[in-house]
């Protein structure tokens, strides 16, 4: 039966500010980008990485907004993650292929926004602020104060993420199904920028070392 796996992994200063809480006096204020980022691997258990040798990337990120495709890009920060996954599978002892040279695993990356909108009413705030805002003042004693319509606020949250996506490409099955079988997601401040990718790859690849093929063991 196939089983998925996951591991997490925070930067030192995130843990010690979730075990330790006294490491710095507002530890979460004072977080670099690097410690706020969040490392999360998944992968099929039943799998044996060592049994495929080759992988393709595309030459683009795709962008998805929302759940669905919006575009594929090459920025330089795109390029530079893809540049990161290649040295990193070359180091476990893949060998990229063209597409058309039938790869065993096809790996894609996306950069993953979604967007929450809500909505905050006020009725309480103006309920309870109109007491400082004394009608005796105005020489309207007795009067009550008080805003005849409701206030609403309406806010938006977007956050986004980096995924990589390692999909089987090599026991791809006659019902035109592809099989994922390992995903790695990048989460927190910053993490879309070329001089970090390379770092915040190796970081996925560290605590994913089952990713290696059969000439490595």
């Amino acid at each position: 039966m196939k089983q998925n796996k996951f591991n997490l992994a925070i930067s030192g200063g995130l843990l010690c500010i979730t075990l330790l809480g006294s490491c710095s006096k507002d530890p979460l204020r004072n977080m670099t980008n690097e410690e706020s980022r969040i490392y999360i691997s998944n992968y099929d258990s039943t799998v044996h990485f060592s049994d495929y040798a080759t992988f393709n990337i595309p030459d683009s990120v795709a962008v998805i907004n929302n759940g669905k495709l919006e575009k594929r890009t090459l920025t330089e920060t795109d390029a530079a993650f893809i540049e990161a996954v290649k040295n990193n599978m070359d180091l476990r002892g893949y060998r990229l292929v063209a597409n058309n040279e039938h790869p065993d695993l096809g790996v894609n990356i996306s950069r993953v926004f979604n967007s929450q909108t809500g909505i905050i009413s006020y009725p309480s705030y103006w309920g309870y602020y109109g007491h400082f805002w004394d009608p005796y003042y105005w020489g309207y004693g007795g009067y009550d104060y008080y805003f005849p319509y409701v206030s609403y606020s309406v806010y938006q949250i977007r956050e986004g993420a980096l995924s990589i996506d390692m999909v089987d490409l090599k026991n791809a099955g006659s019902d035109k199904k592809i099989e994922g079988v390992w995903n790695g997601l990048i989460r927190g401040e910053a993490i879309f920028d070329a001089s970090t990718a390379a770092s915040q790859v190796k970081t996925l690849f560290d605590q994913s070392p089952y990713i290696v093929t059969g000439s490595m063991h």
